[in-house]
């Protein structure tokens, strides 16, 4: 399910100010209740946990766990029942200086339903699953390899789904008897090459059929490795510009996967950037070359919705949720794709100055 982008927008600020806090020590206060949960068993489980945190050796921070729950204890009585997507709450001392106290306590109702219990104390909130929830269901394609193995993936979001494996017939480093050091080299050489063929040749098979879902492909393994398997023609060229970035690994198999999308962090970041700033460069292009095919402002993109001349909407995420939540909607009646654009890039700056609001068209309008 694709959430509104006001919940999204709403979700996503949510999140920044709970991240925007971290603790000295283990104290921050983390509970998600899932939906149908009784929440006066959690209740007595915080309230067991204040007991337990009793044992805490620092006093100071044996007080801020203490009141941490008891704030959050206090914050659930007020509730009757668990709402029906469940509840994320967050209890912690925020003061920059130790030794100071500003105890604060934030709740949500997911927008989607919450499936799994936490309770978590640590120095940062756990904000996760929240996370899941506005993470754009991407695809991306994972390739961890070596000279003697191969897995293939993909990455759903934070998921990895896992799709192929495979294993090379190179021999061992010590050759049998009798073989010349030159024709053990050229066998090993040519099993490697059977493994790069098969491994390219499972990508064709596993990634191209998703098309358009496929975001990019991210490859990971020894870096000698990564540098022979794409120096040489064995991927096809549909293949090779999906190819994103690579990162040196140590390992395959499932652990060399979550190492690939721990390390691809930043490419992922990248990658995302890269998708607002190109479609705001088109929009910029069509406003320089073709400006009857662009409009923006808010009355002047109102006016083309109310036409249904609007193809994709761009909207800054320095609106308000209400405005987005408005041209939301506005934009579902004509089927106008709608872009959330952040301000990180300069050219989502440059959207925040012409009014926050602006649109490319179906068709030019005079």
């Amino acid at each position: 399910m694709t959430l509104p982008l006001a919940e999204k927008l709403k979700l996503k600020r949510f999140i920044a100010e709970l991240t925007s806090h971290k603790a000295a020590h283990t104290e921050f206060v983390t509970v998600y209740i899932p939906q149908g949960y009784d929440i006066i068993k959690i209740i007595q489980h915080l309230a067991q946990e204040q007991g337990t945190a009793s044992n805490i050796k620092s006093a100071a921070t044996r007080k801020n766990v203490q009141s941490a729950l008891e704030k959050m204890i206090q914050h659930l009585r007020t509730f009757k029942k668990t709402p029906p997507h469940g509840l994320a709450v967050f209890s912690g001392n925020v003061a920059s200086k130790e030794g100071k106290q500003d105890l604060q306590i934030w709740s949500i109702e997911p927008p989607l339903p919450l499936k799994t219990r936490i309770y978590r104390c640590d120095k940062n909130f756990v904000t996760d699953l929240l996370t899941e929830m506005i993470i754009e269901k991407q695809v991306y394609g994972l390739v961890v390899l070596d000279r003697r193995d191969a897995n293939l993936a993909l990455l759903k979001g934070k998921t990895i789904v896992p799709l192929k494996k495979t294993h090379s017939e190179v021999p061992g480093k010590f050759k049998a008897g009798g073989q010349s050091a030159q024709r053990f080299a050229r066998i090993r050489e040519g099993a490697y090459k059977d493994h790069f063929k098969k491994i390219a040749e499972y990508m064709k098979e596993q990634f191209l059929p998703l098309g358009n879902d496929l975001k990019g492909i991210i490859i990971g393994g020894p870096g000698t490795t990564i540098q022979s398997f794409l120096g040489k023609d064995y991927i096809t060229g549909d293949v090779k510009k999906k190819i994103i970035g690579t990162k040196d690994l140590s390992y395959t198999g499932d652990f060399g996967l979550q190492e690939l999308v721990d390390k691809a962090e930043d490419l992922l970041a990248k990658e995302e950037i890269a998708t607002e700033k190109k479609i705001m460069q088109k929009f910029f292009e069509l406003l320089a070359k073709n400006p009857n095919k662009v409009t923006y402002g808010t009355k002047e993109v109102k006016k083309s919705l109310d036409m249904g001349s609007v193809e994709t909407l761009l909207l800054s995420e320095e609106n308000s949720d209400k405005d987005i939540a408005e041209f939301e909607e506005l934009a579902q009646t004509t089927g106008a794709e709608v872009r959330l654009i952040s301000t990180e890039t300069r050219e989502g700056q440059q959207l925040k100055d012409l009014g926050k609001v602006a649109a490319i068209l179906r068709y030019e309008v005079e």
